[in-house]
């Protein structure tokens, strides 16, 4: 299993905190210093059956400053994705890849079912 967070992330060190509890073996990805790939990016968002809005850090700074509320709007998919792909803060942690599943965020209840 694939954990992909910011280290400095209340919610990323819950989400760590959660699986060492439950005694899941995982690989732990900055998301930062490797930051999802274009590819990575889409395969996750298929297999995840999430919209993509659900992929970006909407509370983000860096969102923020950027204005992407509204400019996603006018903006196709992969466009969104390469977005996506430029910086690790735009991307919405912890991200757990298990198998052909996807987790984004961290909400206990879907955990427990994944995992």
């Amino acid at each position: 299993m694939l954990f992909i967070c910011y280290p400095k992330c209340s919610t990323g060190q819950k989400a760590k905190q959660w699986l060492d509890e439950h005694y899941v073996e995982y690989t732990e990805r900055h998301i930062v210093e490797n930051n999802p790939s274009y590819e990575e990016l889409k395969l996750w968002h298929e297999q995840s059956g999430f919209p993509l809005k659900k992929f970006f850090n909407t509370s983000g700074l860096l969102y923020k400053e950027m204005e992407l509320k509204n400019k996603l709007l006018g903006m196709s998919e992969e466009e969104q994705l390469q977005l996506l792909a430029t910086n690790g803060m735009l991307v919405k942690r912890p991200i757990v890849v298990y198998e052909d599943k996807v987790l984004v965020g961290f909400r206990e209840s879907e955990w427990e079912k994944l995992l």
